[in-house]
């Protein structure tokens, strides 16, 4: 996803877009995330459908990305499942066990399904992405330094 783009659902609640900052929530670094949230500054009324809750789920590899599926390990989650006021469903699932990063994603989520999802992208989500981003390119940069170029040289046919 290109850092410029919006991520805003649109009208139809564009799955792609739903998708992609789904994928950013659960991937952010909690601390990152709470301090843009606390700045953001809206805390919506809601319900919970399913409260936060801690478990594992099982992750599955594939040798070439054809092979058969394997069983690589386990990865511990917390997921949640809330209801704003004007009935509109948000959903946060993390890596790891902090509930109060699934119930900012599951808020962040839900807002963004809603007029506030310009806003939320702005201060919330798009420096997510940027941090997200510098960080990427960070470790590409540390990798490049350690690439070593081979080279044969030819040579002539006495």
């Amino acid at each position: 996803m290109n850092s410029e783009k919006s991520m805003t659902a649109g009208e139809n609640g564009d799955h792609a877009n739903r998708k992609a900052w789904m994928g950013l929530l659960a991937t952010a670094d909690a601390k990152a995330l709470q301090d843009l949230w606390q700045n953001y500054g809206c805390n919506p009324d809601h319900t919970w459908l399913r409260p936060p809750e801690v478990g594992g789920v099982m992750v599955q590899g594939r040798m070439g990305a054809s092979g058969a599926p394997f069983n690589l390990g386990e990865m511990t989650v917390t997921r949640c499942a809330l209801t704003l006021a004007d009935g509109t469903v948000g959903h946060g699932y993390v890596q790891g066990r902090s509930k109060l990063q699934a119930e900012t994603a599951a808020k962040v989520d839900a807002l963004m399904q809603t007029d506030a999802a310009e806003e939320v992208n702005r201060r919330v989500l798009s420096p997510l992405q940027a941090a997200k981003h510098t960080r990427k390119m960070s470790r590409a940069a540390k990798a490049a330094a350690t690439k070593v170029e081979f080279f044969t040289m030819v040579r002539g046919e006495d």
